[in-house]
């Protein structure tokens, strides 16, 4: 791993790494620029994403793609009905000596791509979903750490309801972005078809290393933020709340709930590192405004108005802002 001499040279690194990952994942992705771009900012934010979108958008390709830039092990859980906690954690087995072994789950790996957690009972989401706050996993009575970085993109399909469980809004709070995936255009899509209906296979390169994410996640959390940047993040979450005296009038036309506490955390950090990889040494409130609605997104619950009018909560937060 270099040694930058001060975090004013590391921020200058993390935009040059930050532009290589672009150009070595859109060796294999066509456009998702803001997908990449949103993916790449959660992990060096040290957060996690969910994704939703219609199947085959190529999300799994995003993410092993990732993984292959980023030089970090990749792991799949598909998630179905009868997944139990153990499929994922891993679970004691009794080996030939008749001792007990802890053998490893699929959890064990430096990216994680949870296919349809909305498939699995709560049960086996919040085993997930632990992991994902504290790093750990817990069994009989036993910790074990997971390696760092670790993040988990979590997918739903948008479109197939039936025989599902949502994700509390409490769990939903865990992840720091919520990323609506598009259809790709008509020219993107024929970008696409050309390069997977051939022989032709891309190699993509490995760009950075386990070390460098770690320091470059350390340096998002030491960049300083103006007192006015973070009074505008705070302003905004506090807007959304139809309770409180602050709110503004979609909040009270629109909402039934706001963002909490931890929706203010992730607009400033997303913000610190959306200036980084913009080559700005610190963020302002353009910035906040650039994250805001893959932040609030899933944090927002709509009204009775809002879903009958068809207000969609990217719409209400627009107008906030």
């Amino acid at each position: 791993m270099p040694e930058y001499q001060n975090d004013l040279q590391a921020a200058d690194a993390l935009a040059h790494t930050f532009k290589k990952l672009r150009s070595e994942i859109g060796k294999a992705i066509v456009g998702q620029d803001e997908t990449v771009q949103l993916l790449l900012t959660s992990i060096f934010c040290q957060g996690h994403c969910l994704l939703v979108g219609v199947p085959g958008l190529a999300k799994t390709l995003l993410i092993r793609t990732l993984a292959d830039a980023l030089n970090l092990s990749f792991s799949r859980i598909q998630f179905t009905p009868d997944l139990m906690p153990s499929d994922i954690l891993g679970a004691e087995t009794l080996d030939k000596e008749r001792n007990f072994k802890f053998i490893k789950g699929p959890i064990f790996a430096n990216i994680i791509l949870a296919d349809e957690i909305n498939r699995t009972p709560p049960k086996t989401q919040a085993a997930l979903l632990e992991s994902m706050q504290e790093y750990s996993v817990s069994i009989a009575g036993q910790q074990f750490k997971l390696d760092r970085p670790f993040f988990v993109l979590a997918t739903q399909n948008p479109i197939e309801q039936e025989g599902t469980y949502p994700l509390p809004e409490a769990q939903l709070d865990r992840f720091m972005f919520n990323i609506q995936l598009d259809y790709p255009s008509y020219e993107e899509e024929i970008s696409v078809v050309k390069s997977t209906t051939s022989d032709q296979k891309v190699k993509v390169n490995q760009v950075v290393t386990a070390e460098e994410i770690l320091r470059f996640q350390s340096l998002v959390r030491s960049v300083p933020v103006a007192d006015n940047v973070i009074e505008y993040a705070v302003s905004l979450v506090h807007k959304t709340r139809p309770a409180q005296g602050r709110a503004a009038k979609e909040a009270k036309e629109f909402l039934e709930w706001g963002a909490g506490p931890r929706a203010s955390q992730y607009l400033v950090l997303g913000a610190k590192c959306n200036a980084l990889i913009n080559s700005k040494y610190a963020p302002d409130i353009e910035d906040v405004k650039a994250v805001a609605v893959p932040v609030l997104r899933h944090r927002i619950v709509r009204n009775f108005r809002a879903e009958a009018e068809g207000i969609s909560t990217a719409e209400i937060i627009k107008r906030m802002l």
